[in-house]
């Protein structure tokens, strides 16, 4: 079966993020302390996965619209995702990218991140349509 025209956006981000998480370590500033842990890198991982979940549930959005049963299972689906994206990128960093070292507390920002996205989503769509919400 053909791939949905919906899920295009969410492929182009997924590369797009696959590139930026190999992108070589100086590029991007050391995280010496808890309180840099709470910076601006942990804000764009956040970020970047929220906006991931997000597009993808957009991708869906027709047959959410056209069933709305299927909003929590795609909404899980979307969450779940997000965060085995995220797992695999600081695999990738620690494994197969050079300059870079993937951490917990990354994976932990990129699932929280989707979970965000989810959210917005479900909250965006919940008890009206799609296209009047969003």
């Amino acid at each position: 079966r053909r791939l949905s025209e919906g899920c295009y956006p969410s492929l182009l981000w997924a590369l797009i993020i696959m590139l930026l998480m190999g992108l070589p370590g100086n590029f991007f500033p050391t995280v010496i302390n808890f309180w840099e842990w709470l910076g601006p890198d942990k804000i764009a991982h956040i970020f970047i996965f929220a906006f991931l979940s997000f597009l993808i549930l957009w991708g869906y959005r027709r047959k959410i619209e056209n069933n709305s049963k299927y909003l929590l299972g795609f909404c899980l689906l979307s969450f779940l995702i997000a965060s085995a994206y995220g797992a695999l990128t600081e695999i990738l960093q620690i494994t197969i990218f050079v300059g870079r070292s993937g951490n917990i507390y990354d994976f932990c920002a990129d699932t929280f991140g989707g979970l965000i996205g989810v959210v917005v989503f479900f909250l965006k769509f919940k008890g009206s349509s799609i296209n009047s919400r969003l």
